[in-house]
């Protein structure tokens, strides 16, 4: 008698992986989206430090921010000093993810969809 696998034994050995490899896309694709949100929130929490610098250097008064697909823009022109900024959302789709709902040279407000939530996270002014 030869010894050997039966279909019913094979079948369920590719299940089992199938199921395996279901649950390791489902957790891939939650840590992709933590990292793409941490990475909004990064490059807001930096544009917040460039803004108020050039808000101390440029006679207390803020850029005014521009944006266009998938960009935002904003440039310091404080004398002798230029300071520049683009963001772009990782996603990388065109999608416009970076709002702008005030800006001013007396304040701002800058917001990005959160993909792992449904809330926006928002920076703004400090002075």
């Amino acid at each position: 008698m030869k010894k050997s696998f039966t279909l019913l034994e094979m079948l369920v050995v590719i299940g089992i992986i199938a199921i395996l490899v279901s649950l390791g896309f489902a957790s891939y694709s939650t840590v992709q989206k933590k990292a793409r949100d941490a990475k909004r929130q990064g490059d807001l929490k930096a544009a917040q430090q460039v803004l108020e610098q050039c808000y101390s250097v440029n006679s207390f008064q803020y850029p005014i921010i521009s944006g266009s697909p998938g960009t935002i823009t904003a440039t310091c022109p404080a004398p002798n000093v230029s300071i520049t900024f683009t963001m772009t959302d990782p996603l990388n789709t065109g999608t416009y993810r970076y709002t702008v709902s005030s800006s001013s040279t007396t304040a701002y407000t800058i917001s990005v969809d959160i993909e792992s939530t449904t809330t926006d996270f928002t920076v703004s002014n400090q002075q």
